[in-house]
């Protein structure tokens, strides 16, 4: 089954004629449009950026703090309902 999504959004950016040189090489040797491979690059690289954000390595002995931290109980349980009903500043 095809998918088509249908792209809504332009991203521009200013480059030198090197760099515009060496990202038109890299895409037709990887067989992808420009915009294709500056969009894969960037996607790739955004990826990396936000997964140091949201994985992390923890000794043994963080770990079972953490835990403990995660099992222990709420200080305010009104505060925390209160967070959790309202509306998310990127869905405003």
């Amino acid at each position: 089954m095809n998918v088509t999504v249908t792209r809504e959004k332009t991203i521009n950016l200013r480059t030198t004629s090197a760099q515009k040189a060496i990202i038109e090489r890299a895409a037709e040797t990887s067989g992808k449009t420009r915009t294709a491979f500056i969009l894969d690059a960037t996607l790739q690289r955004a990826e990396t950026v936000l997964a140091d954000r949201t994985h992390f390595v923890l000794s043994d002995a963080q770990m079972s703090r953490f835990v403990a931290a995660l099992d222990a109980p709420l200080p305010n349980p009104s505060a925390l309902r209160s967070l959790l009903s309202r509306t998310p500043h990127w869905v405003r």
